[in-house]
């Protein structure tokens, strides 16, 4: 017979999420294998591995015949967005998140975004925490959020949402698309995460550190030209979600990042002393070495 005690707890379980995790990957033989370890020793069962190749060259097959669990192809597409959009379109989980081939899930992160989630049924995604880390997986800083900010997200022009630390309910994808790969190279998420705030979605915020996000010579994030890149299309993205020119309204961004610390200060107790990017520049590089099927590699 079950427990009144066992009930509760399996009626819990079957009532939490599927997971659908989605990793779009171009020869990333150096560090996915680590991304999927990070996956499958969650203690959490109720997840799929979606990955999506993009015709790797480098040995990153290899690696994923050795794990008989995934779900994943390998064709050339149209770069790492359009690789998140054809996992989002074959994920079977009612929550949806992208996980680069190269940053991990830190220990209890499913179950606890699980938890979350059922906790607050209302809520159509959360993000969470992210730890900043090198190459080796060393610490270079952690970042605590506070709350999702539909203004502050777009009039501070800082993006603190980071979609490997977004997890997002299926039905919200089916409602306002996927993400833009045609319009955008380096900020799709960007984008998208504006689109949630716009469409009034209600995104929650775990107080948690869910994901490493790496720092590394073999990827995107580390990449001046990409940087660069990713600050003329915040300008563009910006202004076709209403921000004004920063030349007429020149106080707009110091008073909405004021607020986002104003934000820590009321729900995590603290303020960002140094700025993220101050704590990342000895990690960034003129040119890293990653593969791209649409020309990123040539910025």
């Amino acid at each position: 017979m079950i427990q009144a005690k066992d009930a509760l707890y399996y009626s819990v379980v079957t009532s939490l999420p599927k997971i659908s995790v989605v990793t779009p990957c171009l020869n990333s033989v150096k560090t996915i294998r680590e991304t999927i370890e990070s996956v499958r020793s969650q203690n959490y069962e109720q997840w799929e591995h979606l990955v999506i190749d993009g015709g790797s060259t480098d040995g990153t097959l290899d690696v994923l015949r050795d794990y008989p669990h995934l779900m994943w192809t390998s064709e050339k597409d149209e770069g790492h967005y359009h690789a998140m959009n054809k996992g989002i379109e074959r994920a079977t989980g009612s929550v949806v998140n992208i996980l680069n081939a190269d940053d991990c899930y830190r220990p209890g992160a499913l179950q606890s975004v699980a938890e979350e989630f059922h906790s607050h049924p209302d809520w159509d995604g959360l993000f969470g925490d992210v730890v900043y880390v090198d190459a080796e997986g060393r610490e270079i800083y952690r970042r605590e959020e506070a709350k999702f900010d539909y203004n502050v997200l777009r009039f501070s022009g800082v993006c603190y949402v980071c979609h490997q630390a977004l997890f997002v309910k299926r039905g919200v994808h089916d409602r306002l698309g996927l993400y833009r790969h045609n319009d955008y190279l380096n900020c799709c998420d960007y984008e998208f995460i504006l689109r949630l705030g716009r469409e009034k979605c209600r995104i929650g915020h775990l107080p948690t550190f869910v994901v490493d996000f790496r720092f590394h010579q073999q990827g995107q994030s580390a990449d001046l030209r990409v940087s660069r890149n990713q600050a003329r299309e915040v300008l563009l993205i910006r202004r076709a979600y209403g921000c004004p020119d920063e030349q007429n309204f020149p106080c707009q961004v110091p008073i909405y990042r004021l607020k986002r610390q104003l934000q820590k200060v009321a729900y995590r107790g603290r303020v960002d002393f140094i700025p993220g990017h101050w704590k990342l520049r000895k990690h960034m590089r003129e040119h890293t070495e990653f593969s791209s099927n649409i020309g990123l590699d040539k910025l």
